[in-house]
């Protein structure tokens, strides 16, 4: 996807990556020697969200996989993943760390919204924080389904809608406990202190557009933190937390 075809979002998402590749060493190198998965901002580990089926042996895809710590995990669980990302620096840092820690698998670099890989190639596709919120779902979505084969699952970790309806554009301001934000109408999402811009849909619009595309959602996951969790993202607090879903983890089944 590229010229006058390639959504304006992508270079300014590219762009946006290179610039902060640097902050996302430490955390990558953690993850990347993490004994079991963990998830999301509060890492809370996959023995209690669930996140995953049995992928061993599995093709899996990688949408967005920025340091490639999530296909690292799938890797070291018996799959065979692929990560895909639009962004060279983030790709870079990904081979690095299969250097470090010894654990290859391909790394492409390619947008979600145009996958290079022939239809009906992986039995899993799977984004977290990745494609799942820095990619248009109108785009991001059908193109998952082409890539799996039919009864392939698609398992996405986004952002709680009830957050994005509490969040200031501020995002060293942590969240409200009063909605601030209109749901209807929810789609891309610009911030004022840089350049990218994400994605966040409503509930029946993610059913619609997942049945659209030939998708059964299975579950929905909404994540708690257990007490005395920590984040290094300040945009929301535990306590709020603790109280309403920060996070959601959508899982799906092609028919």
């Amino acid at each position: 996807m590229t010229g006058p075809q390639m959504p304006d979002y992508i270079a300014r998402n590219q762009a946006s990556w290179t610039t902060d590749s640097e902050d996302f060493e430490t955390s990558g190198r953690r993850d990347w020697s993490a004994d079991d998965p963990s998830w999301g901002i509060w890492l809370i580990p996959e023995a209690e969200v669930g996140m995953l089926p049995d992928v061993a042996g599995k093709d899996v895809i990688e949408l967005g996989c920025g340091t490639g710590y999530v296909s690292a995990w799938l890797h070291r669980l018996g799959a065979r993943p692929v990560g895909i990302d639009p962004t060279w620096t983030q790709l870079a840092r990904a081979h690095a760390f299969q250097q470090e820690f010894d654990r290859r698998f391909p790394l492409i670099q390619a947008p979600a919204e145009a996958v290079p890989l022939a239809d009906a190639s992986f039995d899993i596709a799977i984004s977290e924080y990745g494609a799942s919120i820095w990619s248009d779902p109108y785009l991001w979505v059908p193109e998952a389904a082409r890539l799996l084969r039919p009864g392939g699952e698609l398992i996405f970790l986004v952002n709680g809608n009830i957050l994005m309806l509490c969040m200031h554009d501020d995002e060293n301001v942590p969240a409200e406990s009063k909605l601030i934000r209109d749901y209807f109408g929810m789609h891309r999402f610009e911030w004022p202190d840089d350049d990218s811009v994400e994605f966040h849909i409503g509930y029946g619009d993610w059913i619609r557009l997942l049945r659209d595309n030939g998708f059964e959602v299975e579950d929905l996951i909404e994540l708690r933190p257990g007490e005395g969790a920590t984040t290094r993202y300040p945009w929301v607090t535990l306590d709020w937390a603790r109280r309403w879903p920060c996070e959601e983890i959508w899982k799906a089944r092609k028919r």
